[in-house]
């Protein structure tokens, strides 16, 4: 029984293994483009402090990079984060127990 579970069920886990690898694929390159920003940053305050930008040209460019950062780490959060509120428990709650005839009555 087992093994014609694990056949029936096979090429679904074969896809969910292909969505995975795809989701860590993303991440990865989320997390590296990150590290090529923040490397940016600090070669832009390096420019600042020896002079070779303007304080004006720096502002600019800074905060393109801080707002294209913050998009970085606002995609890189789980999407997920509000979960939708379980109905299930609230009806299983309001659903009394009726006694059946011939037993004792459960404890409400």
């Amino acid at each position: 029984m087992f093994l014609v579970d694990d056949l029936l069920m096979s090429p679904i886990k074969g896809v969910l293994w292909v969505f995975k690898e795809i989701h860590k694929a993303t991440q990865q390159e989320l997390a590296g483009e990150e590290q090529a920003i923040t490397a940016s940053l600090s070669e832009l305050y390096m420019k600042l402090d020896t002079g070779q930008i303007t304080e004006e040209e720096f502002s600019a460019q800074e905060k393109a990079l801080l707002d294209r950062l913050d998009r970085l780490q606002g995609q890189m959060e789980p999407a997920a984060e509000e979960k939708p509120p379980n109905r299930r428990s609230k009806k299983r709650q309001s659903i009394k127990k009726l006694p059946v005839p011939g037993r004792w009555p459960a404890v409400l």
